[in-house]
């Protein structure tokens, strides 16, 4: 057998399982949401997934497991999302703008991914999920930071910080409001959230620019 043929196996291997992974993680998202994970087992996602619970042992060894690689997974594409979402604007960007472009992107990750609300808000947590969210809020906090400074660039950074920390907790309130919601409701209480942060922010950016 020539050894690329010899490599072949191990790598077709990996791929089905790094398919069944996901499988199962799609499946413990699912199950997630719906019970939260208190009440979720790992009987539960085994059969969303339509797979016996020996094959869910064959790769987690209970829900802890799952959740802790669910959560890693999605914290990393949140990184990039906020990465995105909150680079520093322009002074000049009209406030509407720059409010409106982070929403839409953190609301994008929300509602495409509810399962990270249901992870990172939920009682009884894996310990790993916990650190990873309070490092996760953080460096969000310190992102909201950033992106306020090029907003109110003469603001003290404490101003900074208690009003990233506002923000972000307007933003948390109502992201619950919007899951529960879909179709033009969902987008109705977006917009809310939208009107609430440039109200919010409207007068503090006025006051650092002088205005009336």
């Amino acid at each position: 057998m020539s050894e690329t043929a010899g490599n072949e196996q191990p790598r077709r291997r990996q791929a089905r399982g790094e398919r069944r992974i996901a499988q199962l993680l799609q499946a413990a998202a699912q199950v997630f949401c719906t019970t939260g994970y208190t009440a979720a087992s790992t009987n539960a996602i085994a059969r969303e997934a339509g797979v016996s619970p020996g094959t869910l042992y064959q790769f987690f060894p209970n829900k802890e497991a799952i959740a802790i690689e669910l959560g890693d997974r999605l914290m990393h594409e949140m990184r990039e999302t906020y990465g995105e979402a909150l680079a520093p604007v322009d002074p000049a960007t009209p406030l509407e703008e720059a409010i409106g472009s982070a929403v839409d992107r953190f609301m994008a990750f929300n509602t495409e991914h509810p399962v990270f609300f249901a992870l990172m808000h939920g009682p009884d947590l894996p310990g790993g999920i916990t650190e990873a969210h309070d490092q996760l809020h953080a460096t969000l906090i310190g992102r909201v930071e950033g992106l306020l400074a090029s907003l109110l660039p003469q603001a003290p950074p404490a101003d900074l910080t208690r009003t990233a920390h506002v923000c972000l907790g307007i933003y948390k309130a109502g992201l619950e409001l919007v899951l529960a919601h879909e179709g033009a409701e969902r987008a109705a209480y977006v917009q809310e959230i939208k009107n609430v942060l440039v109200r919010y922010l409207d007068p503090l950016v006025g006051d650092r620019l002088g205005r009336a």
